[in-house]
């Protein structure tokens, strides 16, 4: 497994390979999966953090049902550009992470994914109660998309040349 920047992602994947999003918090791991035309994100399944085999385990068969070709990550930087303690969590994880798939990793800067969630929760009315369960997923799925919009973006600069 590899840890590589989008661009090193951009110019790996082949035509109609699904990414999958990953929001990883200390209690679940919020989902969003890509289309094969790496347009759209859509949030996914929330997984529930056991100990790190078993979440492995459930990301692994998440990936191989939905034939994940990648996953982006979200790295959680702190407002200042700072690295703080959950951002060298996520980097355990990736690391561990190697062991067990050759998928590759990108990390993605994860700044205001969740307050963004949140506000497009509100905006559709969504109760208190769902959006505790479905805050990680949407999370995920707005990390996704900004990794989409620069593959999308890189794919333009590269047929421009």
């Amino acid at each position: 497994m590899a840890t590589l920047t989008i661009e090193e992602l951009a110019e790996q994947l082949s035509p109609n390979q699904a990414i999958a999003g990953l929001d990883l918090g200390t209690k679940t791991i919020g989902l969003a999966m890509s289309d094969l035309g790496r347009r759209f994100a859509s949030p996914r399944t929330v997984i529930k953090r056991v100990k790190f085999t078993q979440d492995a385990e459930v990301l692994l068969a998440f990936a191989e049902k939905e034939k994940v070709a990648a996953f982006v990550i979200g790295l959680p930087i702190n407002m200042d550009g700072s690295a703080g303690p959950r951002v060298q969590a996520t980097r355990a994880f990736v690391r561990s992470m190697a062991d067990k798939t050759a998928l590759p990793f990108v990390y993605w800067d994860e700044r205001l994914s969740t307050v963004a969630a949140e506000r497009a929760l509100l905006e559709m009315d969504v109760s208190r109660a769902k959006r505790a369960e479905r805050i990680d997923s949407a999370a995920a799925s707005f990390i996704l998309q900004g990794a989409l919009d620069r593959l999308l973006s890189l794919g333009r600069i590269a047929s421009d040349d």
